[in-house]
């Protein structure tokens, strides 16, 4: 037997826990019996256990390179090295969904181990429908999109990836992005659990706020990384080009976020239920069409896999989520009224409202986008394609509206604020965006959009540190450093200042995609050796190509002198490498050299021997700041997740023998003692 055929019973061996698992977590629960809940629970570790077996299976065949099995003969070569034949794992259809399946059993494990934190009543439910999406999963790969099958006579060497997956990005892109999706399984797993138990309170958006927040994070981890991915090895200069896959993998997040805002309303207000049910479903549904997208092939992309018959089963799937979860807000509408109505909309509440209108906004242009080519080539016979400038003309405004609500939202009080009160909190905040749109033009910023957008950008920061500045000064005045201050209300409102974090990186990110669409600069040159170009205060030297042979590649490279102005910055290498394995399919390789905040982006577009070369040269303005935007809110998204510490009170009963009336006032002082203070972050546990 080879381990390609240990891994595929291991498949079967977790498609059959799987199924077990979950009709005994609803038996269980329906009988109320602990026992068989109990079983459950190990049954969930059990697919865990399985799935990582198989997939210990298929990356020892990889590792072995075992060309007998189809999978690992398309996706790797002897002459790659071992880091890339690893991650080949997750760089195809049939392994990439093993890893979604895997990653899925992982995270129903620490559900499993860390049940007793969540609500009793809903536990079983929330088994019984991960272990219902982990069936299906199984069933797929099992069935039509077996890793393991093998091939009838294995080749000399393997294919190996595709030339766009030799990147360093490949090893942590792609299976942060599905993770990302998978982890949106959990938060509706939750959903799924309080509609069918009849849970509605705010109890079980307490179970799922660090589950959510972890999603969220590793969609934004994923997110920023493929921008980063698609900067450094397409070629065209940008980071973002409204791409099906792109947007795909954006559509989940935007609801996420959106959620994890309105959430707070319900916990504060007891308002927006059925909102934030139907964004926790709209995000795992948009996961699920998402992956659906890529696996079917229908919609044209970098990134999509080929043409499968796959895609009609997460079809299937979908329709099935969507009848299901319809069917289950219908039945449990009566219970969803909300306990209080909106006092008024210059409220923190009213701009967490219209912050979600404004994110589902951007959500359904963005699917629309996607989508349309496939609407028109249905209803007209021809296929209508929506590129960039759709999405910047529609989603570029209400993004700036977004940050600026995201300014004013947490300066706001609860349920109403007084006119005079949104002045004396948003004061600061509006002289200094009066004061950068006065000074832009005189800085020679012309374009009106550009001004319009940093002054935003402007007040929604000074509005964060003005935040983050009154709290510092109130317990300053107990006594602590500014610095010290700053610490200690990150540690003791971790949700909050963390917020702040992550809109902190959201604007520094809103800085750099402004920079970089307004003021980025290209120009395309011809070069013989030891000429020339000029660009934008920048000088390219070129001194000649050369060529390099290594194991099933060949590469030129161009070799670029630099300078900015007079100052010599160094020597850029950009060039082609070219994959024997693909017919010779080249790959580009991106010089990319930073100045401060701006980015020199060289692509060489083609040459003439040894002594000429035409590049394509791109001035990117701000663009680092993207990046720093990002790594800003993954710190943010891990400091609200991280588990705040807890105070406990531990009360010392007095021993209660004898009298009656003894007992009776024994009793009362622990309850007396044990009364909440009402403040948000503290906790009181006997």
């Amino acid at each position: 037997m080879h381990f390609s055929d240990f891994g595929f019973i291991a498949l079967i061996l977790a498609l059959g826990f799987a199924i077990y698992t979950g009709c005994s977590a609803v038996v269980g629960a329906r009988r109320n019996s602990r026992l068989v809940l109990a079983s459950a629970k190990r049954g969930v570790l059990v697919v865990a256990f399985f799935l990582v077996l198989s997939s210990a299976a298929l990356i020892v065949s990889f590792l072995s390179h075992d060309f007998g099995v189809s999978y690992v003969a398309q996706h790797s070569s002897l002459a790659m090295p071992w880091y890339f034949t690893t991650a080949a794992f997750y760089g195809g259809q049939e392994g990439s969904l093993l890893y979604w399946a895997l990653m899925l059993g992982i995270f129903s494990a620490i559900f499993a181990l860390t049940a007793k934190r969540t609500v009793p009543v809903l536990v079983p439910y929330v088994i019984a429908t991960l272990m219902a999406i982990q069936t299906f999963l199984l069933i797929v790969l099992v069935t039509v999109s077996n890793p393991f099958a093998r091939l009838p006579v294995a080749p000399p060497d393997g294919v190996g990836l595709n030339p766009l997956l030799m990147d360093p990005g490949m090893l942590v892109h792609p299976p942060m992005l599905l993770m990302g999706y998978m982890s949106f399984s959990i938060p509706f797993a939750f959903a799924v659990a309080a509609l069918i138990t009849g849970k509605l309170d705010s109890e079980w958006l307490r179970s799922i706020r660090r589950w959510t927040l972890a999603a969220w994070t590793i969609q934004t981890t994923g997110l920023i990384l493929g921008a980063w991915w698609a900067y450094h090895v397409l070629g065209w200069g940008g980071y973002w080009g409204w791409d099906p896959v792109e947007n795909a993998a954006l559509l989940p997040w935007l609801t996420s976020t959106a959620f994890l805002h309105s959430t707070m309303v319900q916990e504060r207000r007891g308002m927006l239920k059925v909102w934030n049910l139907v964004l926790v479903v709209a995000s795992f549904t948009l996961a699920i069409f998402g992956t659906f997208e890529v696996r079917s092939g229908i919609i044209s992309s970098v990134h999509s896999f080929a043409y499968s018959d796959i895609g009609i089963y997460f079809l299937v799937f979908l329709v099935i989520v969507i009848v299901f979860s319809t069917l289950l807000f219908l039945y449990r509408l009566p219970k969803l009224r909300p306990e209080q109505e909106f006092d008024s909309p210059i409220s923190r509440e009213g701009i967490f409202l219209l912050n979600n209108l404004l994110l589902v906004g951007i959500a359904f242009a963005t699917l629309w986008g996607t989508i349309f080519p496939l609407i028109s080539a249905a209803l007209r016979q021809q296929t209508m394609t929506v590129g960039p400038p759709f999405y910047n003309a529609v989603n570029g405004p209400i993004f700036l509206v977004l940050l600026l609500a995201m300014g004013i939202g947490p300066l706001l009080a609860w349920r109403r604020t007084s006119l005079r009160t949104v002045w004396h909190n948003l004061g600061v905040p509006a002289l200094a965006a009066a004061a950068c749109a006065a000074i832009l033009p005189l800085a020679g910023v012309r374009d009106i959009w550009a001004n319009i957008a940093f002054a935003v950008c402007t007040f929604t920061a000074g509005a964060i540190f003005y935040e983050l500045w009154r709290g510092m000064r109130v317990r300053h005045r107990h006594g602590e450093a500014y610095p010290q201050a700053l610490i200690m209300l990150i540690r003791r409102y971790r949700q909050r200042y963390g917020g702040y974090i992550v809109h902190l990186g959201l604007v520094m990110l809103a800085v750099g995609v402004i920079g970089s669409h307004f003021f980025q600069v290209q120009q395309d040159a011809t070069l013989k050796a030891g000429q020339e170009m000029h660009i934008a205060g920048y000088s390219l030297k070129f001194y000649g190509n050369i060529g390099e042979t290594y194991p099933g590649t060949t590469s030129v490279k161009s070799i670029l002198q630099v300078w900015q102005g007079d100052q010599y910055e160094g020597f850029i290498y950009p060039g082609r490498v070219f994959y024997q394995n693909f017919g010779n399919q080249p790959a580009s390789i991106i010089a990319i050299t930073t100045f401060g905040l701006t980015d020199v982006y060289v692509f060489l577009a083609d040459w003439n021997g040894a002594s000429e070369a035409t590049i394509r040269v791109f001035i990117n303005p701000l663009t680092p700041l993207v990046w720093y935007g990002g790594a800003v809110m993954l710190l943010g998204g891990i400091v609200c997740w991280w588990p705040e510490r807890r105070k406990r009170s531990v009360i010392k009963l007095s021993e209660m023998a004898g009298a009656v009336a003894q007992g009776e006032r024994a009793v009362a002082t622990a309850k007396q003692a044990t009364k909440p203070t009402g403040r948000d972050d503290e906790e009181i546990v006997v």
